[in-house]
């Protein structure tokens, strides 16, 4: 029986329209979104960017001493560095960053975003409120003197930003690259050198403000043994002591007097002791009595304490520490005050300095080794004067002498135990670290008693093998090339000591200084066995030495192999400061 209606199944169309309709809503979401997400990543990308161009406006202008452009450009640092990250902590940026693989280059903007709001907040913004005590133009007065006070008060705003921005160098680093999309890693990456840079500078003033009022005489007059290194003759430290002054500092002002050459030196009649390791690896080269061989060690402490206590046993003047330089730092530092005219009218710059002082002042003067050492202490005398009474750029000087520093052209030891503990973690301290990490650390000492170090150029390889034990197999290079041309030369500059040898061959001792606990199993030069010129350790660090002789336009290879304790940390490769720039290769995998 039918009811005269018929039912009839829905048609397909009317069935697509709710799922057409669904999936356009959720297309116009999506899309909603995706517009959402770009525009918050473009902002997120402009606010980082102006927070790093701020941020480096910021730390230039304290620098140059412009206290309200540094407030001005941390000002909007901290203003564009919140709107970066208020664009990622968004919700499409957090649901995005939160998709594997296809999220890491969001993820890896997250963080560093935090960092780069944790510079603005934590280190940019204290340190531009206190910009008018910490510049360089507040802690340097016309003169050259240091204002000790400033400094002494800018130490707890040192102290607080210092310590934020390692934190947040540690946090930059600890940021994983993103799983592609190379723009985001640059970022990662400049953030990281940043930040480095900021901790590096903020730590190195911080530091400052700890050592340099007591060691400027704030406390009462303070007394220091200045040694000019010859690097065309090299040592440990660089390189032999060619001239000394003494440099005096009370209440912030600096002078140098008393200078003198290494022939003014007496050799010292009742040695100091520097422990049962030193002597037993550097009593033969009677280093603690002998002015010639007082550096040789590249732990600075040890030349401090040698040459002081020179000076005080043959005049009886205690000294409160020792500075050393060479004529590579003068020229950066003439480069920054400008060049300096002695009494004949001649001009020294930071163009001519190092050739004059290390090359030309030989050919000179010949044989008349008085009148060479008195036309290099006028020059030293030039430079000291300048830089302690001049009105040099304070920026450019501060980063000439940061170089140097850096380079190991400048040295400071301090008889201070509290200053010295201080110098020990800085580059100026010049020390063998106390450090466990992976360490290689090549040093030449002349042994010719000539100046041909000036010609000599080094390339030093360290590589090592994985850290599948407690121990590895490493192996340490240093070849020596001796680019002189002989003709011409004095006898002072490229004779040898030894009989035969062709004349302007390089003489040297080479020494590996490795990683604490290692032990050095070989040692070859050229490929043959060679024998031990000196052998022990120094700081719990093992010391292995061999003798090599470069004759003109050659070259000479000695090879290191050692089993050294797999341990963790970043390989170190110290870099001895003669007067080339050494090629260094380090291919040692990180435990």
């Amino acid at each position: 029986m039918t009811t005269g209606t018929e039912t009839r199944p829905p048609s397909r169309r009317s069935t697509k329209r709710p799922i057409l309709l669904g999936v356009l809503v959720v297309a116009v979401l999506l899309i909603a979104f995706l517009v959402w997400l770009a525009v918050e990543a473009v902002s997120a990308k402009s606010n980082l960017e102006t927070t790093r161009d701020a941020a480096n406006a910021s730390k230039n202008e304290l620098l140059d001493g412009d206290v309200a452009g540094a407030q001005s450009a941390a000002s909007e640092a901290i203003d564009s560095a919140d709107k970066a990250h208020d664009a990622a902590s968004s919700l499409p940026f957090t649901v995005a960053a939160a998709i594997p693989f296809l999220g890491s280059p969001l993820a890896t903007v997250v963080d560093i975003t935090d960092v780069v709001q944790g510079l603005a907040v934590d280190v940019l913004e204290p340190a531009s409120r206190a910009s008018a005590s910490i510049s360089p133009n507040s802690i340097i007065e016309g003169g050259g003197r240091v204002n000790l006070q400033a400094l002494t008060d800018a130490e707890p705003v040192l102290q607080s930003t210092s310590a934020a921005a390692q934190a947040l160098y540690a946090q930059a680093q600890a940021i994983d690259a993103p799983a592609y999309l190379g723009v985001v890693d640059d970022a990662r990456v400049q953030l990281e050198n940043q930040t480095h840079d900021l901790s590096g500078l903020l730590t190195s003033t911080y530091q400052a403000s700890r050592i340099v009022p007591a060691m400027m005489g704030a406390d009462g007059p303070r007394s220091y043994f200045l040694a000019f290194q010859t690097n065309a003759e090299a040592r440990g430290t660089g390189g032999l002591l060619g001239g000394f002054g003494i440099l005096r500092a009370d209440n912030g002002t600096a002078r140098v007097d008393t200078l003198g050459s290494n022939s003014d030196l007496d050799f010292a009649k009742q040695p100091i002791d520097l422990g049962p390791e030193y002597t037993a690896l550097w009593a033969p080269r009677n280093t603690t009595v002998d002015f010639r061989n007082s550096n040789a060690s590249p732990n600075f402490p040890y030349a401090g304490q040698i040459w002081t206590s020179m000076w005080t046993e043959q005049t009886g003047e205690p000294l409160d520490g020792a500075i050393a330089t060479d004529p590579i730092a003068l020229s950066y530092i003439l480069d920054a005050t400008g060049p300096v005219t002695l009494a004949d009218g001649e001009v020294i710059s930071g163009d001519n300095v190092v050739e004059v002082t290390l090359s030309t002042a030989y050919s000179r003067f010949g044989d008349d080794q008085i009148a060479r050492k008195a036309y290099l202490q006028e020059i030293s005398q030039a430079v000291v004067t300048k830089m302690t009474t001049g009105k040099a750029p304070t920026r450019k000087l501060l980063d000439a002498v940061g170089r140097a520093g850096s380079e190991g052209r400048i040295s400071v030891w301090s008889a201070d135990p509290a200053a010295q503990e201080v110098l020990a973690s800085t580059k100026i301290g010049h020390t063998l670290p106390d450090d466990p990490a992976p360490y290689a650390n090549v040093i030449v000492n002349n042994a010719g008693g000539n100046k041909l170090d000036y010609y000599l150029t080094r390339d030093i390889t360290y590589t090592a093998e994985t850290c599948a034990g407690p121990t590895r197999k490493s192996t340490v290079t240093a070849t020596l090339t001796n680019t002189v041309d002989p003709n011409g030369l004095t006898t002072y500059v490229a004779s040898t000591f030894q009989p035969g040898v062709p004349y302007g061959t390089n003489e040297s001792i080479a020494y590996l200084y490795g990683t604490q606990g290692a032990k050095i199993t070989s040692m070859t030069v050229d490929g043959v066995s060679a024998f031990s010129v000196q052998k022990g350790t120094e700081l719990g660090r093992p010391v292995q030495a061999a003798y090599v002789t470069v004759p003109p336009g050659e070259s000479s290879t000695v090879t290191w192999e050692l089993e050294e304790p797999s341990v963790p940390g970043a390989a170190v490769v110290p870099a001895q400061p003669l007067v080339d720039e050494p090629s260094i290769t380090v291919d040692v995998p990180e435990c």
